[in-house]
């Protein structure tokens, strides 16, 4: 394992690897580092064409040591799809999806509860608890299910119906607020804090390994690319995890010589009904206020108060990227449209990208024949809702 240490962004202290961690000292997350010289020394791009088609082929890349500790579904390498007829209504004809609809638990949060799970296993962990919008739970619940793990989800009533069978179903111990998830998280700090060590908290960023996985988003990226990078990348950001991830991908693949120099704008896309991020990256600002009364259509980024606000925003700026809020009304029908266009339906955390790409695109921010790369983080089939179907006509027998 090449994994060294531990790192903490904000003020800089390390911490050992070698034990179960959550937040820094000083409030922030804490980030894996790696001995990157040593990984270039023994493994080189061609290699990873000859492994199976997961996220583990990057294993020197990953915080797991013993392959036995290994917990998965076989997450990873989903499709990087080419969408023409779409892109081309809206001026980017080189515009592709990369679909994380098809990871095990339906959703791009497999990624970090296939290594978070693993890493926690692999440290003596033996009950993880979290809050979640939906996907994430129904994915750690099911990932700690298959690692004999106990697992404490704590949930929105409002989350989709979904995710809440799938925790059920997982064995998961799954408790309902009737709030949002900063009221949730509140739930799970009271269960933590009152456990004796007993429970280990899994929430968003609170514990460094579930970036892990959500970082080989940005690999596959770059390695179903040919080893390029591409323009721009969309993501929907919520807690913003897979977007700080892929991040940090880039910033690896470019001091592994892997890649050259310039690197994606990353574009972090919101909803205009819960928009923390938007708001302080146009004010300049280094840290989010909480959003009041957050409500959008799209539950998986209503996140009125992340904690990676800090390292979000460095990741927009630090890549010339920018913050885009997008309308519940806009989301549904670019959803609509696509799925008629190109036989995808995307989750409406996936369709608010397109709109953000169509907007990005018609104000000149996104230049002609520029690639353009946008995430649907989720398995469209997760939400029927936001297909309407009342007014269907109905023949006789």
């Amino acid at each position: 394992m090449y994994l060294t240490h531990l790192e903490c962004p904000r003020c800089g202290k390390e911490r050992p690897a070698d034990r179960p961690q959550n937040l820094c000292d000083c409030g922030s997350p804490l980030l894996a580092r790696y001995d990157l010289a040593a990984v270039a020394r023994e493994v080189t791009p061609e290699r990873f064409p000859l492994r199976p088609a997961d996220l583990w082929r990057y294993r020197e890349l990953l915080p797991v040591a013993d392959p036995r500790h290994v917990t998965t579904l076989g997450e990873g390498w989903t499709p990087l799809l080419r969408t023409p007829d779409y892109g081309a209504e809206i001026g980017i004809p080189d515009l592709m999806v990369k679909d994380e609809g098809l990871t095990p638990t339906g959703s791009f949060k497999a990624r970090g509860a296939a290594v978070g799970v693993s890493r926690a296993r692999e440290l003596g962990v033996e009950r993880i608890a979290m809050p979640t919008n939906g996907n994430a739970g129904a994915a750690w619940a099911t990932y700690a299910a298959r690692a004999g793990m106990g697992a404490t989800i704590v949930m929105p009533l409002d989350a989709p119906t979904i995710c809440r069978r799938e925790c059920v179903a997982a064995g998961a111990d799954l408790r309902l607020v009737d709030g949002l998830i900063s009221d949730a998280g509140r739930r799970v700090a009271e269960l933590v804090a009152g456990s004796g060590g007993a429970i280990f908290d899994a929430g968003t960023l609170r514990e460094p390994y579930r970036l892990e996985g959500k970082k080989t988003m940005g690999y596959e990226i770059v390695e179903q690319l040919g080893w390029q990078v591409p323009d721009v990348i969309i993501y929907p950001t919520g807690g913003g995890v897979g977007l700080i991830g892929i991040h940090k991908a880039l910033h690896e693949l470019r001091e592994l010589g892997w890649v050259e120099d310039k690197l994606p704008r990353l574009v972090a896309v919101q909803s205009t009904g819960c928009a923390p991020i938007v708001r302080a990256f146009a004010a300049g600002e280094e840290r989010a206020q909480p959003w009041e009364n957050a409500q959008t259509v799209a539950f998986g980024i209503t996140v009125p108060a992340p904690l990676g606000d800090e390292l979000i925003l460095t990741a927009l700026r630090e890549s010339a990227g920018t913050a885009v809020a997008v309308t519940d009304e806009e989301i549904l029908g670019d959803l609509r449209d696509f799925a008629a266009r190109e036989g995808l339906l995307l989750c409406p955390e996936g369709a608010a990208c397109l709109t953000a790409a169509r907007q990005l695109r018609a104000g000149g921010w996104i230049r002609a024949g520029e690639r353009v790369v946008v995430l649907n983080t989720g398995a469209g089939l997760k939400y029927p809702e936001t297909v309407d179907v009342s007014d269907l006509p109905v023949l006789p027998a």
